[in-house]
């Protein structure tokens, strides 16, 4: 996995940053996000099937992305906050 996810970043021209192993406050985000992907819903849950794993994750990453208001995004929801940084950034 590891090997695809830096083919790709030099594929795309992409760069990626690593983080020390156990030093979650480099990277306090992802870091929150997995917590609360698993208080919310892994914890919660016994999945029967990867097929319901996988729609049951996806509906609450969806739940998460478009109807959550993020207070580092001033308030929006990641989709408006994405909707907003790239109308602000358009190529000239």
């Amino acid at each position: 996995m590891a090997h695809a996810v830096s083919d790709w970043c030099r594929f795309n021209s992409a760069g990626s940053l690593f983080i020390d192993p156990g030093s979650p406050w480099q990277n306090a985000w992802i870091e929150s996000f997995n917590g609360r992907l698993r208080d919310e819903l892994l914890n919660a849950w016994r999945f029967d099937s990867l097929l319901e794993a996988r729609v049951i994750i996806e509906d609450w990453r969806a739940d998460y992305n478009a109807n959550r208001p993020h207070s580092a995004h001033g308030a929006l929801t990641p989709t408006e906050f994405a909707l907003q940084w790239t109308t602000i950034h358009q190529p000239a």
